[in-house]
Formats: structure tokens, C-alpha cells, sequence
């Protein structure tokens, strides 16, 4: 498995702004090998809001595959020249290889 994060730092009031937004149906959706989309929004944050989005993939490859595809070129293709919304502070993307999985007593099919 393949994990992306996305960690968008905004200011306070403006975290729902962001969760609409990577909840909107989009190309990604219909990817080979995409998992799941999981939009967080972190609750301890004072000054602004943090939300998190993970974006979970079958593997490396299957995230490639969209980093490669025509809607992503299109999507920042349409996007440039845009600065970003002035509510965002700063963003940040991380990769993560998963090594390991431990699946607790509500993940075990019944």
C-alpha cells in the first residue's frame, strides 16, 4: 500500500472550506487502484485549523498512474495562474510506503 498526505494549514474558520473541496466527486475517484480519500480536520488546533487528507493506493505504481494521467495534467493545467485562497497558511504533501498493517477487532469481517 501507498499513502499520500496533504496537510493544509488555514486559518481559523476556514477548515470546512477545505473539506468540501476534497470531498467533491473528481477524476481521481475512478482511478485503478485507489482505496479511499480520507479528509481529517485536527480538532487541538488553536490559532488556525490543520486538515489532513489521506489518499490511500494499492500500491506506488497505482498512485503513479494518476500522477501520469491526462486529469491530473488537466486539473493543474486549469489551475495554473491561480494563486492559492488566502485563507491557506501553508501545505505541505508527504509519501508513505506502508510496511505494515494491524487490523483491529472492527476491521475483522464478520
Amino acid at each position: 500500500m501507498f499513502i499520500q498526505t496533504r496537510t493544509i494549514v488555514v486559518e481559523k474558520g476556514n477548515a470546512d472550506k477545505v473539506v468540501e473541496r476534497f470531498s467533491k466527486e473528481g477524476p481521481i475517484d475512478s482511478m485503478d487502484g485507489l482505496i479511499d480519500i480520507s479528509v481529517m480536520v485536527n480538532k487541538s488546533a488553536k490559532e488556525s485549523e490543520e486538515v489532513v487528507v489521506l489518499i490511500r493506493w494499492e500500491s506506488e505504481e497505482a498512485w503513479k498512474g494518476w500522477e501520469r494521467s491526462d486529469a491530473h495534467f488537466q486539473g493543474h493545467k486549469n489551475s495554473r495562474g491561480q494563486s492559492k485562497p488566502e485563507y491557506v497558511i501553508s501545505t505541505q504533501v508527504s509519501m508513505y510506503e506502508v510496511r505494515a498493517v494491524k487490523t483491529g477487532k472492527a476491521g475483522t469481517p464478520s
